[in-house]
């Protein structure tokens, strides 16, 4: 097709699409969903471009077993710093923990059905105990899964963490001095089951555990996220290793660019891709804007089949909306 727009709003069939396949262009490599799942978080770790002060902070953390306070504006890089890690060191599947307002330790620890469980129990033999079952209605959530004995560290990503009510992160300065907790429901049967098998939060893996307690061999490379909307405790900021992630500047902002379209680092850029970079440069200065925007922009006007003239322009006008929203009032 010439025309970029697959979509006309003419309410007419677009015949030519369909008789092409149907098919949408090749996505951006960062939202690519062929193949699995995990290509985009994938994507993330490969093309992640560190600063220097970002991995002798790493490293810290990951010598002194010290979970990582990553602070920084929206769109900075703070969650793909743990895909990068994960990614480089080959630590596997990176355990995310979004919090909320209403998100407790617990949450993060484990659930147990046991409304699930008494259900079952009545559809069953009243007079059998369906104790040794219980394991099927306990399942370890990322925080509780990243405890788990392992050879290596896991990753775990608490997600937005002055989200959290104001109790949490004093919640969380037990399970990272000991690292370890007990599942009550288990821990009040041990006499009786000193081992039960849960599933865990990664797919379709279990794991057992013995006499309701659960204690990490290697404690797991935190990364805990904030977009510095509050101020943390004294003594849980003592726990952390803290890192702030500014905002990039032209010289990382071109090797972030490079680095999403697949370019060598001595590769030139497309002069629309250094345009747009100089623009989005000189409008951040005026707002908020985050990486990811400027990333959108470029691909769209860096594809064979993009828009032209002022709908080009006014499309990246768009896109490039400062996050406060206020363009929009």
């Amino acid at each position: 097709m010439t025309d970029w727009k697959i979509f006309q709003g003419n309410n007419q069939v677009n015949q030519k699409w369909i008789d092409e396949g149907s098919k949408l262009p090749k996505p951006p490599s960062w939202r690519d969903f062929n193949n699995s799942n995990s290509v985009p978080k994938k994507r993330r770790g490969e093309t992640f471009q560190a600063r220097s002060e970002e991995i002798d902070l790493v490293n810290a953390a990951l010598y002194l077993r010290r979970p990582l306070l990553v602070t920084g504006k929206p769109g900075t890089g703070k969650t793909s710093l743990a895909y990068a890690v994960a990614y480089e060191l080959g630590l596997g599947e990176v355990l995310h923990w979004p919090i909320t307002t209403r998100t407790t330790l617990k949450d993060g620890l484990y659930n147990y059905d046991a409304i699930g469980r008494l259900q079952d129990a009545k559809d069953k033999d009243k007079d059998k105990d369906n104790l040794a079952e219980i394991g099927k209605y306990i399942n370890l959530s990322s925080l509780g899964t990243a405890l788990l004995p392992s050879d290596k560290p896991r990753v775990l990503l608490i997600d937005e963490i002055d989200k959290s009510d104001i109790d949490l992160p004093n919640d969380l300065l037990h399970i990272f001095e000991e690292g370890e907790f007990e599942i009550p429901e288990l821990r009040r049967i041990a006499d009786k089951l000193d081992q039960v098998e849960v599933q865990t939060a990664y797919k379709d893996q279990k794991a057992t555990i013995e006499k309701g307690r659960i204690r990490c061999t290697s404690f797991p490379f935190v990364i805990l996220t904030s977009n510095g909307e509050r101020d943390f405790p004294p003594p849980f900021l003592r726990r952390c290793i803290r890192l702030n992630i500014q905002e990039p500047d032209k010289t990382e902002l071109e090797r972030i660019v490079k680095a999403h379209l697949s370019l060598k680092e001595n590769d030139k850029l497309p002069q629309i891709a250094h345009d747009l970079i100089e623009d989005f440069f000189k409008k951040r200065q005026n707002g908020e804007l985050a990486t990811d925007q400027l990333l959108n922009a470029v691909y769209l006007v860096t594809r064979e089949n993009s828009p032209t003239g002022t709908t080009k322009d006014d499309l990246i006008e768009k896109i490039l909306k400062y996050l406060d929203s206020s363009e929009d009032s």
